[in-house]
């Protein structure tokens, strides 16, 4: 395996994710890890409610004014994942931050970055999954690659 993608939202799935790693690839990690946030403005059912791409587009120019603030704390949530990832040897470490839905950014940036497996956190209770929407059980389902859900 050469290139994981590994999904990081700051909640405890991505210490899932990087606890995962850890114990999968002991000894021997993959050449390449890529970390990845998406930025998710106005919550999952203000963006999936827009009817069309032109909607969707016209939601993220006019909040461009703000992304600088939100990438900073992308940043320093991919902190954590990274750092420890490095305390255990792996190399290769990229940090990405795409916005826009979640699982389609997911999805895609395993594409772009040609990803041989996905690592998402699954640690939501079932009432938030049924209320918001499960973005690793999406990705699961569509991903071309292989999901390793975490726990």
């Amino acid at each position: 395996m050469n290139r994981l993608l590994v999904a990081v939202d700051g909640a405890k799935g991505s210490r899932a994710c990087v606890e995962a790693c850890v114990r999968l690839f002991a000894g021997r990690p993959p050449p390449t890890v890529i970390l990845l946030h998406v930025l998710q403005y106005g919550g999952p059912t203000a963006v999936d409610d827009l009817s069309s791409d032109a909607e969707l587009a016209e939601l993220r120019e006019a909040l461009e004014g703000t992304p600088q603030l939100e990438a900073l704390k992308a940043e320093a949530m991919l902190a954590t994942p990274r750092a420890l990832l490095q305390e255990y040897g792996f190399g290769d470490l990229r940090t990405v931050i795409k916005s826009g839905h979640p699982a389609e950014e997911i999805l895609n940036g395993a594409v772009e970055y040609g990803a041989e497996l996905i690592v998402i956190g699954n640690t939501r209770r079932l009432i938030d999954k049924l209320m918001l929407g499960d973005v690793a059980q999406q990705v699961a389902n569509r991903a071309a690659v292989p999901v390793l859900l975490a726990r």
